[in-house]
């Protein structure tokens, strides 16, 4: 099994904590954010990942994340593709033909590989889609239709189901990327428009980190589970 994973994120939010670095190889424990979700991937049986990373940035990809158990692709975009033009483009160096996993490489998510990739087989889908409730950010308050505050109350997690960004991609998902641009736009809600969009959803950990105070987060949750490294 294969997957691409897409690393050409800036870590603009971070400031000083990136260090320069490319937001997938922020330091996380003591290692790139990537490795970590690499570390999930080879024990779910990935033994290649191509990561779609900006053209130039090959090598420092190669320096921080060569020592993993999977065979390293960088496929080094020539010019910013977008999300989906980026997966497209590293789809291109895959070594089989098939289904193959694709994903963010700036999140921890524990997602179940072999569940995902057993869902979207029994289904037919052209693509599966992880999709997961986020915690909430906000209490609730509850309105008469008068507006009459009668209560508030806490919302654990948002009542509605989010795209988390794994997927698993068969051929006909693929050749609907678009060479340049989003897929969300384009080529998924052709897929949802001919029932060939599934989705496969996702309870446990999904953490963004995208500020400091979400890098401190993961930080402490990969602390406590060091096994994601296998």
């Amino acid at each position: 099994m294969e997957a691409i994973v897409l690393a050409g994120g800036k870590a603009e939010r971070l400031g000083d904590a990136a260090g320069g670095l490319p937001k997938s190889l922020v330091p996380v424990g003591g290692r790139p954010l990537l490795a970590w979700q690499i570390g999930r991937l080879a024990q779910a049986g990935v033994r290649r990942v191509i990561v779609s990373c900006f053209g130039g940035d090959e090598q420092v990809f190669h320096d921080r994340l060569g020592d993993l158990d999977v065979e390293l692709v960088c496929a080094g975009e020539p010019e910013r593709l977008g999300r989906g033009g980026g997966i497209r483009y590293a789809s291109a160096m895959r070594d089989e033909t098939g289904d193959v996993l694709a994903m963010n490489g700036d999140e921890l998510v524990d997602v179940d590989f072999p569940a995902l990739l057993e869902r979207h087989r029994s289904t037919g889908a052209a693509a599966t889609v992880t999709v997961a409730q986020p915690p909430s950010q906000f209490g609730q308050v509850e309105l008469t239709d008068d507006d009459v505050v009668t209560g508030f109350h806490e919302v654990s997690r948002v009542p509605y189901w989010v795209n988390c960004g794994i997927y698993v991609l068969s051929e006909e998902a693929l050749a609907r990327f678009p060479e340049q641009g989003d897929h969300e736009t384009t080529a998924f809600p052709e897929l949802a428009a001919d029932g060939k969009l599934r989705a496969f959803r996702h309870t446990g950990v999904w953490l963004t980190v995208n500020t400091p105070k979400e890098l401190r987060r993961a930080d402490e949750y990969v602390a406590e589970h060091p096994e994601w490294l296998g």
